[in-house]
């Protein structure tokens, strides 16, 4: 359950988009908080805060932050429109929690895009990586700008980590190196919203115009050390939505020889799972051609019971680490780094770089 606390504001140390970091003077000592301006309101130095401190007491993948809930004594204005009709949009997120917020959907009726939506109905063979891990979208990305810098990609942000994407100090970092965010579910706080997974690609495609698409959870994750209990095993549902709507789905694989827990090494059992289990159509899966010998060879046993429904595709890595070490914003995983667990993200390049291939095919 929540556990609550009450603190004020000693500094600011920065702002990102969407979000604001701060310093936060408690009764049990000093913390860094986060806040979201649009939901609580912009803290300022002197405020009464209430925060949130449950995942920071747990040391559990915050990024380390207490979140403020509620500016008490300095509460945000309204918004402007009068909240008695559906002209600024009806769609709720974090639905049925105190800090939930009414959004403009892509395709409702107020919406500008509604035309547009209400008529799509295919991704025109659209390619879209899918990924288990927020840390792989830069390096995806890396993969398909390294080969078309000119293409537009869209990210599509599902709801098994942060919710917020606001969070994300990675998004705010490739604002200028995506085509546009649209968070689907109950994550909310991207360029569009989306109810579902379906939608926001349609949107990544027709209303972003995106000739690739990404599509991950936010920042953090649920794992129980168990095969089915990872919140990222819903990628293997977004392959069906893909192939559902025409588009062709790319897997990027989390593959390490770094990780320490044996269940991750090789081809962790997450991507085993999603795509040997949940995905019930074909998908390309990537791996990089030149991965050390030993890895090579756990990957290539781990991946045989899945030739049996998908393509397993080798993909040339020249120039991919290049593309790489150019990334907008840091490449992080697990805490580990591009030298740290090379294999990670070169082999979310190499899925990147092959969706990049079927980008000329698109009618």
């Amino acid at each position: 359950m929540v556990r609550w606390r009450s603190g004020t504001v000693s500094a600011v140390r920065r702002d990102w988009r969407g979000a604001r970091e701060l310093d936060v003077t408690t009764d049990e000592g000093p913390l860094r908080a986060l806040a979201y301006p649009a939901l609580t309101g912009t803290p300022e130095i002197g405020d009464r805060v209430l925060l949130n401190v449950g995942a920071l007491v747990m040391g559990l993948g915050t990024g380390g932050y207490a979140l403020v809930v509620a500016l008490p004594d300095r509460l945000p204005e309204d918004p402007p429109s009068t909240g008695t009709d559906r002209d600024a949009g009806h769609l709720v997120k974090a639905r049925y929690t105190p800090l939930q917020p009414i959004l403009l959907g892509v395709d409702e009726q107020a919406s500008p895009h509604r035309e547009v939506m209400a008529a799509a109905d295919s991704l025109d063979g659209m390619p879209v990586v899918t990924a288990d891990l927020h840390s792989a979208l830069p390096a995806v990305l890396a993969g398909i700008h390294a080969d078309r810098p000119d293409a537009r990609v869209a990210y599509v942000m599902t709801d098994g980590g942060a919710l917020p994407a606001w969070f994300s100090r990675t998004l705010d970092g490739l604002r200028d190196h995506l085509a546009g965010t649209v968070t689907t579910g109950q994550a909310f706080g991207g360029d569009l919203e989306a109810s579902t997974v379906h939608t926001g690609l349609l949107a990544a495609r027709h209303v972003l115009h995106a000739d690739a698409a990404i599509v991950a959870q936010g920042p953090g994750n649920l794992g129980t050390g168990t095969p089915w209990g990872f919140s990222g095993v819903a990628l293997g549902e977004a392959v069906n939505a893909i192939v559902a709507l025409g588009g062709a789905p790319v897997g990027s694989l989390r593959i390490s020889d770094a990780d320490t827990r044996s269940r991750h090494r090789g081809v962790s059992h997450h991507s085993l799972t999603a795509y040997g289990k949940v995905a019930l159509v074909p998908a390309d899966l990537a791996v990089p051609d030149d991965l050390p010998a030993g890895l090579a060879k756990e990957v290539d046993e781990a991946l045989a019971p899945l030739a049996t429904l998908h393509r397993i595709v080798s993909v040339p890595t020249d120039g991919l680490d290049a593309a790489l070490l150019a990334s907008p914003v840091k490449l992080s995983t697990m805490g580990r780094g591009l030298a740290e667990d090379h294999a990670y993200f070169v082999a979310a390049a190499a899925a990147g770089r092959h969706a990049a291939t079927l980008i000329p095919l698109l009618t």
